[in-house]
């Protein structure tokens, strides 16, 4: 069986939009602006952003929402401003905020000072209103019949923390962290250990792994005519990994669910891409012992 991928056309394998999301609007409704235009092809986004969040985000159309998983788990870049001295039930100003007179208004060198605290892996609570499931039942929604939960604490990782600017009651700041970080809790849980409160009033998603802002287009230039022209192929997913080509017998196996060996030198647990002659991406896989690979994810079979 001689895979061609060549005769597989955008309709059938689909391909990877990077959204500059604009403020106001939610992630699904930035999904439901591409699914208009891709007319009987599957789509999702892979991590949401908040009505008052801008930034990156990351749609799948076609078969690439396979690969959603796989987008979550790659690095995130955030540009945020807190508001120091105040609070709020959904730790933004999109709750109804509440001005703490005579809050500490801490230096910025005791801001420095706690930011390795928050490095690293972290045990992080998520905000009461958030997508958290609790008991079946996502976190806003317990919140908006008036019967909010607490979230429990899950370990996160924080790469880097960087102070922007700082003009109290403002304090700006980048942060590079891991998949299921809640940016609001970051800067809810520093204000409390500086003794005082904290919101988060803007959110700019920077980065998602090497999707980047400046690569970004807002979906409202977009029209059924011209959503196309910037579909990425699905294997830039991939291009942080290692990239081979299986003999058609192993390649064969491999996309029936079974687990060929591979002849290249890779390291158990490595994930690699396997691509075509024309470097298009046809699965995801894991090294397992003994050379074997586990299929991931598969992008040829329908």
């Amino acid at each position: 069986m001689t895979i061609d991928s060549t005769a597989m056309t955008t309709q059938e394998i689909g391909g990877i939009l990077s959204l500059n999301k604009p403020k106001g609007i939610t992630s699904r409704d930035a999904v439901n602006m591409v699914q208009r235009w891709a007319r009987g092809l599957r789509v999702g986004h892979a991590g949401t952003l908040d009505p008052l969040a801008t930034g990156v985000l990351v749609v799948c159309v076609g078969r690439a929402t396979r690969l959603i998983s796989l987008i979550q788990e790659l690095p995130k870049v955030y540009r945020a401003t807190f508001l120091l001295g105040r609070s709020s039930p959904t730790d933004d100003v999109e709750g109804e905020v509440t001005i703490h007179e005579g809050a500490v208004q801490p230096a910025l060198q005791e801001i420095e000072a706690i930011l390795p605290r928050f490095t690293g892996t972290i045990l992080q609570r998520p905000p009461v209103y958030s997508a958290v499931k609790i008991q079946g039942r996502r976190g806003y929604e317990w919140a908006r019949q008036g019967t909010p939960q607490l979230p429990p604490p899950r370990p996160v990782n924080v790469h880097e923390l960087k102070i922007l600017r700082y003009e109290y009651p403002e304090l700006e700041m980048e942060i590079r962290c891991g998949s299921g970080t809640y940016v609001r809790s970051l800067g809810r849980d520093l204000a409390e250990s500086l003794g005082t409160r904290a919101v988060m009033s803007e959110l700019t998603r920077l980065a998602v792994g090497h999707f980047t802002l400046e690569n970004a287009v807002d979906p409202r230039t977009l029209d059924e005519r011209r959503w196309q022209e910037y579909l990425l192929p699905p294997r830039v997913v991939t291009q942080h990994l290692p990239h081979v080509q299986l003999d058609d017998r192993s390649l064969r196996s491999l996309l029936h669910g079974q687990w060929p060996r591979c002849e290249a030198r890779l390291d158990p647990g490595q994930k690699v891409a396997v691509v075509d002659q024309c470097d298009n991406l046809l699965a995801v896989v894991e090294v397992q012992k003994g050379s074997r690979l586990k299929p991931l994810v598969n992008l040829a079979a329908r």
